[in-house]
């Protein structure tokens, strides 16, 4: 088997020393987590040779991590996005990991050819990228969102949130509909783009799938832990995966709803993250949808006994066969 030169980007722990905004703050600890579990799949297989991207500023990689995989950082000057280009055509796949935000993942994605980009299309990316544009897609093809409840006499408390969010971050509940406006507006007046819906009571669940050509793979029904502190905000605070109190008839339902999510947003492949509540009456509500790895991968491959990286390659490879000839340095 040809050796297959990988490079691995987690925008998070490849940035740190650099950023000092609050998201990034916050997220750090779970890029890093994404980071490792996906390299430890990844230095696992025959016929890889990795590169991992660290932070020039504070690398966090041991002595040990070396002797299977090479770390790569940015040059001085260089722009993320200069770099994930650069080291692109130095290698024949590229994984990365990036919040949606201010369309990061998708520029990470044009910076990348398709043959080389490991996980979702550019299209799939950029519609994911917007919730409202996501629950719009979704409510017109009938899968039940958010959008469902807007005036429903039951709903008791609404939710404002960035529209383009990675996480929790920035997410706040409101006890009626006329504060979240409140909330909502003073953020377009700041020149942020947010939604306003409503809150949906029920078990808070994430969904993580395997896309590829024979269709969406459920993986695993994972629990999120929720925190809401006084004033509203919202975090997350674990994540359960592989939920073991999922009894058959859910089961059913929320396969039948990685399906229909798969096949309303064209381009979705590799690893893909479904946000949802499980309504008591109304079963799964879709709160949005992740085109990328996500924190429940950590312990995922474990968890099923697969290795999911070798699975996420195997299935490019498929979809994209590498050219001969191709300018990757050899």
């Amino acid at each position: 088997m040809t050796t297959r030169r990988v490079f691995l980007f987690e925008y998070l722990s490849a940035s740190a020393g650099e950023r000092g905004d609050g998201a990034a703050t916050e997220l750090h600890t779970e890029g890093l987590a994404m980071r490792e579990a996906m390299r430890a799949d990844l230095v696992a297989l025959p016929n890889v040779d990795l590169s991992v991207a660290v932070d020039r500023l504070a690398p966090s990689f041991d002595a040990d991590n070396r002797a299977s995989t090479q770390p790569v950082c940015a040059l001085v000057g260089e722009s993320l996005l200069d770099f994930v280009a650069r080291q692109a055509k130095l290698h024949d796949l590229v994984w990365v990991v990036a919040p949606e935000t201010g369309g990061l993942l998708a520029a990470l994605n044009e910076a990348v050819s398709p043959q080389r980009w490991l996980g979702c299309a550019g299209e799939a990316i950029r519609l994911a990228s917007s919730k409202q544009s996501t629950l719009s897609r979704l409510h017109e093809r009938g899968i039940a969102t958010p959008r469902d409840f807007m005036n429903d006499a039951s709903v008791r408390h609404w939710v404002v949130k960035p529209d383009d969010g990675a996480g929790s971050v920035n997410t706040r509940r409101h006890g009626d509909r006329a504060a979240a406006l409140i909330d909502w507006q003073r953020r377009e007046q700041r020149g942020e783009t947010a939604t306003l819906e409503p809150w949906v009571d029920g078990d808070a669940l994430s969904l993580s799938l395997l896309v590829h050509d024979d269709g969406a793979e459920l993986l695993a029904v994972n629990r999120q832990r929720l925190a809401i502190d006084g004033d509203g905000s919202v975090s997350l605070i674990e994540v359960d995966i592989a939920a073991a109190d999922i009894d058959a008839a859910q089961q059913h339902a929320l396969e039948q709803t990685a399906r229909d999510v798969s096949a309303a947003l064209p381009g979705l492949a590799g690893w893909v993250g479904i946000d949802l509540v499980w309504h008591a009456g109304r079963g799964p509500v879709v709160v949005e949808v992740n085109p990328r790895v996500t924190s429940a991968y950590v312990g995922m491959s474990a968890a099923l006994g697969r290795n999911l990286a070798e699975e996420i390659l195997a299935a490019h490879e498929v979809t994209h066969p590498q050219p001969a000839g191709s300018d990757a340095a050899h």
